[in-house]
């Protein structure tokens, strides 16, 4: 510990540590910052919790650029390296507001040279100190121990890393999903990325094998998390076969909308991968538009049950918890996400994000 006394206007830091959520996809386009933004959103709304954008990143996507409306944006710090104009997330300016929650985007970034820190989750780190919450984004690859791994499978080595330390200090770790193919339909349309960088980006990085063995890292990585927080939480854990192996069980959230369909296939096929139980549930109060649905469950011998109550995540939570689920998969059409999410800490929540097709 530094014994220097600090000699700049700051404020003092914090008795307690802000919480740090990350959301944690395979790719850029997944969904991670449109998550974190809908997020936000609902601390502000359902919580009414102080909260900034600290950092936002559009790349041009019009769907999550709609995402910040309505958010206050602490402005960016501008930097000026070898004749150019740069900007990054003013830190200092973030602790002098001093909000109670701040989404920060890409943490694994690198700061300009003449910035105080050298990478983002080094500002971050002085952000949770000061008490501040924080929603940030990453993608698996940018991990550091999974440089080797990752450079094996794609052939590319990523230069932009987090210790492994940090990513495990997170308080929540959410993963953001969509299937390959349907993240390489994003790109086809230009919804990532503009169609000559979304072209290029498929001849070399984004090939369905390399986003496959990605999204496979993603999956591990966001299950050993959980398992890490049960035994520092000592929470219950999952129901062991008979070898000692871990036995996961597998829960859907339905809702009425045609994504109920996907996220169906998307569970057996999961389930049968994994040797798992599937169930389904539902709020009672939509049983009659479930009908279809119900009927794709036992169509592919999945069971489906209502739940009561007003506040559906919490009657999926509780579900889960009874049942001994270990994975709760459902879709961001589903209301209060965010809600279950934070509910269901003891288990694996997964994000899945439909395939969307456009005339």
């Amino acid at each position: 510990m530094s014994g220097c006394s600090r000699m700049d206007s700051r404020p003092e830091m914090s008795t307690h540590r802000g919480k740090l959520k990350i959301f944690l996809g395979y790719a850029a386009g997944v969904g991670k910052t449109y998550q974190m933004l809908t997020e936000a959103h609902r601390l502000r709304r359902e919580h009414g919790r102080d909260v900034v954008v600290a950092y936002f990143e559009p790349h041009g996507r019009k769907e999550t650029i709609a995402q910040t409306e309505g958010l206050e944006f602490v402005p960016r710090k501008i930097i000026q390296h070898r004749g150019s104009v740069f900007e990054e997330m003013d830190t200092d300016a973030v602790l002098v507001r001093k909000p109670q929650v701040a989404a920060v985007d890409e943490f694994a970034h690198t700061n300009v040279p003449g910035s105080e820190r050298a990478k983002r989750w080094q500002d971050v780190m002085l952000i949770l100190d000061a008490g501040i919450d924080v929603l940030t984004s990453l993608n698996v690859q940018h991990i550091e121990s999974l440089n080797d791994q990752v450079w094996h499978v794609t052939g590319i080595r990523v230069r932009e890393t987090v210790p492994d330390w940090v990513v495990q200090e997170a308080d929540e770790v959410v993963m953001v999903d969509v299937t390959p193919r349907a993240l390489l339909h994003r790109l086809e349309r230009g919804v990532v990325y503009a169609p000559e960088k979304a072209q290029k980006a498929i001849e070399n990085f984004f090939t369905e094998q390399n986003l496959t063995a990605l999204r496979e890292l993603a999956l591990r990585q966001t299950a050993h998390q959980l398992e890490e927080k049960r035994e520092e939480l000592r929470l219950p854990q999952p129901v062991l076969d008979h070898d000692g192996a871990r036995h996961e069980r597998i829960l859907l959230w339905l809702t009425p909308h045609p994504s109920a369909a996907m996220l169906i296939r998307r569970g057996r096929r999961v389930a049968d991968y994994l040797g798992s139980p599937c169930t389904a549930v539902y709020s009672e109060k939509e049983a009659v538009a479930m009908e279809p649905y119900l009927n794709f469950c036992r169509n592919l011998r999945i069971t489906a049950e209502a739940v009561k109550g007003d506040e559906v995540s919490r009657s999926v939570a509780a579900y889960a918890r009874e049942h001994g689920t270990t994975q709760v998969f459902v879709t961001r059409n589903a209301p209060d996400v965010s809600k279950l999410v934070n509910l269901a800490r003891d288990m694996q929540v997964t994000i899945v994000a439909e395939r969307v097709r456009h005339p």
